[in-house]
């Protein structure tokens, strides 16, 4: 039993680096989930700090693409483009800056459902 105590060791240290630098979609599922809605979404642009490179609702920089209507702006109805891309950007554009935040999938909702709020009150307007 004692031979083998380094490689558990070993095996786990590996598994948890994993988890850290690549988590699977089931657990990032698990373990970040949130209750879809504009208002989640308003705080989980707050907590990536999406400002920072992007303009949202008039605020922010302009680093990145401006978001203001992109969900209007992007011919896809259902935003299978947008989700994809927020799931992870490398893996639609390789050289991309945007970093990948391994978004839930409910967390990827309340994000949109918060774009699409703002550009239905910009369209209202």
């Amino acid at each position: 039993m004692r031979r083998f105590w380094p490689l558990a060791v070993l095996i786990l240290l590996v598994a948890g680096i994993w988890f850290w630098l690549n988590p699977p979609r089931f657990w990032l599922n698990m373990t970040k989930r949130v209750e879809p809605s504009p208002e989640v979404g308003a705080q989980l642009v707050e907590k990536y700090q999406c400002r920072r490179c992007h303009r949202i609702g008039g605020e922010g920089a302009l680093k990145a693409p401006d978001l203001s209507g992109i969900t209007k702006r992007v011919d896809d109805p259902a935003h299978v483009t947008l989700r994809l891309w927020l799931r992870n950007p490398r893996a639609i554009k390789p050289n991309t800056a945007m970093p990948n935040f391994h978004l839930s999938d409910t967390e990827i909702e309340a994000i949109l459902l918060y774009l699409e709020a703002l550009d239905e009150a910009e369209a209202s307007q």
